[in-house]
């Protein structure tokens, strides 16, 4: 297709990709930017590089159907997403420099009546600061341009779904931009659209995944309080949730993932005082990833005190959450990487059977890892980890419900 896309899309990730190939499944001509140029060269050649069941089709058909190009520099088109990850530099300070810097690739092409919006998660008042920042390098496009927030909000291993059928709120700078962005959403969502102001938008999609984040932390809390009384955790929240107006949440080994484990700290840091829930929350999730890991530590010396020999270890999943390959903020992969340091010529065997090779981890095969260890710790509840059955001699730590799942 030689004329100009319709959209370009800064970031093709875990959210970019999909929601550029969505788009482009509605024959609109899409512009996807990265600025890796193996992830374009594999677009291009209508392939993914990240794994999410359904996006591989829709990639191959809107690249092969000449709706979806990727380049690692953008072109004039009339609407432009941002879409690039926003990380912290430290726990206190959200980085939103690669934000900015997609902004500013796209200034010089910007023309009146284009559309902006920022679909990366980002601190409150982060779409206005962007506003500002085109207009000072475009001060003869002031007021002629829509500009609004849109956060995604989709889960992993099921986003081509939840892209097209989740409700989104979509925030504008004014309410000419409010409207003109649900205008364009409109085109490929089924979901509602809900209308509000960009401050609002930011803030609710960073209040909706420290929601989440809190609940996880109770359930966490409750699982150290549990092991210390000699309670089942599991079977306790489910009776405790057989009440009419209870619902308590699975614990785990932590939290993980770019979205739960991170957008609490957005507003942590910018109203420390006023967050205590949050930022408890936030370290009662971070320390059961370190308790995890001493208590692997402990039932390593306890195997070798009884046994007279050091155990082999099975260490079960690394993602972030079953039946992914993210490993992005993943609990499992800070625990793993923990009992690693601390290893004293014990057999270890690493599991994730969702990715096939890892650049510091030495994969085993699940089922022969369970085979040859005496002690298996399971991270994460991989839907393959519930099949499998041990001597009694096995030690298992079970940290993510696998047991209770068999219960089930």
């Amino acid at each position: 297709m030689n004329r100009n896309p319709e959209v370009v899309m800064m970031g093709l990730g875990y959210i970019g990709l999909p929601t550029a190939a969505l788009i482009a499944q509605n024959k609109i001509s899409v512009h996807g930017v990265d600025i890796n140029s193996d992830v374009v060269d594999t677009i291009n050649a209508g392939k993914i590089h990240i794994i999410e069941p359904e996006l591989d089709k829709a990639v191959e058909n809107a690249v092969k159907d000449g709706f979806l190009k990727a380049a690692t520099a953008p072109l004039e088109a009339n609407n432009y997403l941002i879409v690039v990850p926003t990380p912290f530099k430290d726990k206190n300070e959200p980085d939103t420099s690669f934000v900015q810097a997609a902004t500013e690739a796209i200034i010089p092409l910007l023309k009146q009546g284009d559309l902006y919006i920022i679909e990366s998660t980002s601190p409150i008042g982060t779409t206005e600061r962007m506003m500002n920042l085109i207009y000072e390098n475009r001060p003869e496009l002031r007021d002629q341009l829509y500009i609004a927030y849109c956060p995604e909000r989709v889960l992993p291993g099921n986003v081509m779904f939840e892209l097209v059928n989740n409700d989104r709120v979509i925030g504008g700078v004014d309410e000419k931009s409010t409207d003109k962005a649900v205008e364009f959403y409109s085109l490929f969502i089924k979901g509602q659209l809900h209308k509000t102001n960009a401050r609002t938008a930011e803030m609710c999609k960073l209040v909706e995944n420290s929601s989440r984040d809190v609940q996880i932390a109770f359930a966490n809390e409750l699982s150290l309080i549990c092991d210390k009384a000699g309670i089942d955790v599991w079977e306790l929240i489910e009776l405790a949730n057989k009440h009419p107006r209870v619902n308590i949440l699975q614990p785990g080994c932590g939290v993980g993932g770019h979205c739960i484990a991170v957008d609490p700290y957005f507003i942590v840091a910018d109203y420390p005082m006023e967050s205590k829930i949050i930022g408890t929350a936030r370290e009662i999730n971070n320390y059961k990833s370190f308790w995890c890991a001493e208590k692997i530590k402990n039932s390593k010396l306890e195997f070798e005190l009884k046994n007279g020999r050091k155990p082999s270890i099975a260490l079960m999943g690394l993602a972030f959450k079953p039946n992914i390959d993210d490993l992005r903020e993943s609990p499992a992969k800070y625990i793993v990487q923990k009992v690693l340091q601390n290893a004293n010529d014990e057999e270890y065997y690493i599991v994730e059977p969702n990715i096939e090779n890892h650049k510091v981890f030495k994969l085993t095969n699940y089922k022969e890892a369970t085979i040859k260890s005496d002690i298996v710790v399971f991270l994460v509840a991989h839907e393959e980890f519930k099949s499998l059955k041990f001597d009694k001699e096995t030690v298992v730590l079970d940290f993510c419900g696998i047991k209770a799942s068999k219960k089930s």
